[in-house]
């Protein structure tokens, strides 16, 4: 009879374990299970729609010095590749391999363009054959005419910086380095004729051999105003080595017909006439044509120490057009974007941003801390509410430009931004009116950006990286790191042809992969892999209180002891 008994027993136990209470702790734990499932659902649903990202948390814990070492591996590939196939060419074809000229023997454009970022990466065995064909092989005295603009900034520039670096620089200096001051002032002597005008205002080119400025054959002759305002930094450089003003006083001469204008609110008009020296159209615009004359004013008073205050009371005056004039917001997600005026202040924004714009929030952020840390600046007596507001500015235009990468497939910016916009954001003076908030959703960002096919090449610029690195040295914030890293594996996934053959601009970002256009910009070298390093790099290498950036990333020195004052003052 036990064992009858033992099942008995047996069976009560299991009675007793399907009591009330075991069935409630049942369903306790399935409810914790169900709501723990919800949230982990809930989690991935929203990290998917971040476009922010999380990995920005962990920043202390990155090896950034292997993130810097692969951005140097990317700019050896390139230049290894335009070096064994294009050597001495002024463009490099990637695809095809081979190079072509822009003029009939050369102008040394990727080799001058890429100079100082050899220097900064410490690749002296790729330095020595750039300098021996500086010496031996360049030459601009050749039947052909060169955008001023464009010689300025990149030969000029690109001479002046390695000037500098080659006396800053650890293991860089040679007993050829003169050859770069040389060849500086060379190029600047040829260039002196485009400011021959009546007005003072450059001509859009020049003819090297002929000495003889020549008017644009498009835009009824008009010069670009950008370019007419962004040849200052590279002159007064030149004049402060060589002690000879003329340089200085030909380029600072622009500025103040510029100025004498009186452009409302600041924003001036994207076109300038060399003769007459007045606006020829009402357009308005921080894309092409109108980007770095704003640079230019807050890049000249951090040059020269704050001892030409005129070009900060111009920015202070511009950016605060900006704010009411330009930045107005996309429907969907409250993004913040800096519009255009085909027809000038008082008429309807257009909701177009090129990727050029995106040099702008790097620009405040300097412009308001002066290159120091934003902890710093916070400690002046002469900061307050209105800086703070530009930062907020600055940090906002970042995130927009940081979505015109995210929304497309390949995680590559469109040449041209266009944005879903309510008519009402798009009324005159948009600044006097409260702007909607900010969603970070990505399928509300998805909804706002609108990438034309005619717009839909990425050609490796560097204006969102530039910012990145400037937002990083300023507010310290690791999120633009982060995003600086997304941007490098985008390039590295989608425009790297092969080890050999280097990298390329793609015609197509929604499109993969991508239809390569066979072609290596000079500025993927000479901004884009540069600013890429600096990113990554230690926060004293290169540190923005002591240097500034021109705007094909050339960098000069912060000057402090001047032989000459401003020439000029406002009217």
């Amino acid at each position: 009879m036990a064992p009858r008994r033992k099942i008995v027993t047996a069976r009560r136990s299991s009675q007793r374990s399907r009591s009330p209470s075991f069935l409630k702790s049942l369903f306790g734990l399935g409810t914790a299970l169900i709501l723990a499932l919800a949230f982990v659902l809930a989690l991935f649903k929203w990290t998917n729609d971040d476009p922010i990202g999380l990995y920005h948390h962990a920043g202390s814990y990155v090896n950034w010095d292997a993130r810097r070492e692969k951005v140097k591996s990317a700019f050896i590939t390139s230049w290894d590749a335009y070096s064994a196939n294009a050597w001495g060419y002024d463009r490099y074809h990637p695809v095809s391999e081979k190079g072509s000229q822009m003029s009939p023997n050369g102008l040394g454009w990727i080799i001058v363009d890429s100079l100082d970022t050899i220097m900064l990466m410490n690749l002296t065995d790729r330095l020595t054959e750039p300098r021996k064909w500086l010496q031996r092989s360049l030459n601009y005295n050749q039947d052909q005419d060169v955008n001023t603009f464009e010689m300025t900034i990149r030969m000029l520039g690109g001479l002046l910086s390695a000037h500098y670096l080659a006396t800053k620089l650890p293991n860089i200096a040679s007993r050829r380095d003169s050859v770069y001051l040389s060849k500086a002032v060379e190029v600047a002597d040829r260039l002196l004729p485009a400011y021959e005008s009546r007005s003072g205002i450059p001509y859009a080119s020049v003819h090297l051999s002929k000495a003889k400025g020549i008017v644009s054959h498009a835009d009824g002759g008009s010069s670009s105003t950008a370019e007419a305002g962004t040849l200052q930094l590279e002159m007064k450089y030149l004049s402060y080595l060589t002690g000879n003003d003329t340089y200085w006083r030909k380029a600072e001469r622009a500025m103040k017909v510029l100025s004498d204008n009186h452009a409302k609110d600041g924003l001036v008009p994207i076109f300038v006439h060399p003769e007459s020296g007045k606006f020829t159209s009402r357009e308005i615009r921080l894309g092409s044509r109108g980007d770095s004359y704003y640079e230019y004013l807050v890049k000249q008073f951090l040059q020269t120490s704050g001892q030409e205050p005129v070009y900060q009371e111009m920015w202070e005056e511009a950016l605060e057009g900006i704010q009411k004039h330009l930045i107005t917001t996309t429907k969907h997600s409250g993004l913040k974007f800096v519009a255009e005026l085909p027809q000038g202040i008082g008429e309807p924004l257009s909701p177009k941003m090129d990727h050029l714009v995106c040099f702008l929030p790097g620009l405040i952020a300097i412009g308001a801390t002066q290159g120091h840390t934003l902890a710093k600046a916070r400690t002046w007596p002469s900061w307050d509410g209105k800086k703070e507001d530009q930062i907020q500015l600055a940090r906002d235009l970042i995130k927009t430009c940081w979505g015109m990468y995210t929304v497309t497939k390949t995680g590559l910016a469109p040449e041209i931004a266009w944005f879903h916009a309510n008519e009402e954001a798009l009324r005159p003076a948009p600044g006097d009116r409260p702007l909607a908030p900010t969603k970070d959703s990505l399928a509300a960002w998805k909804k706002d950006y609108v990438v034309k096919p005619l717009d839909a090449h990425n050609l490796q610029r560097p204006e969102t990286v530039e910012s990145l690195f400037m937002m990083w040295r300023v507010t310290e914030d690791p999120l633009y790191r982060e995003w600086g890293w997304k941007i490098f594996n985008s390039f590295e996934k989608h425009t790297k042809l092969s080890q050999e053959r280097g990298y390329t601009s793609v015609n197509d970002v929604n499109a993969v992969p991508p239809p390569p256009r066979d072609n290596m910009e000079s500025f993927w070298l000479a901004e884009t892999l540069k600013y890429l390093y600096l990113l990554f790099s230690p926060t004293d290498f290169i540190p923005l209180t002591e240097v500034v950036f021109n705007t094909e990333a050339h960098i000069f020195p912060v000057l402090s002891k001047l032989k000459w004052q401003t020439g000029w003052s406002r009217s």
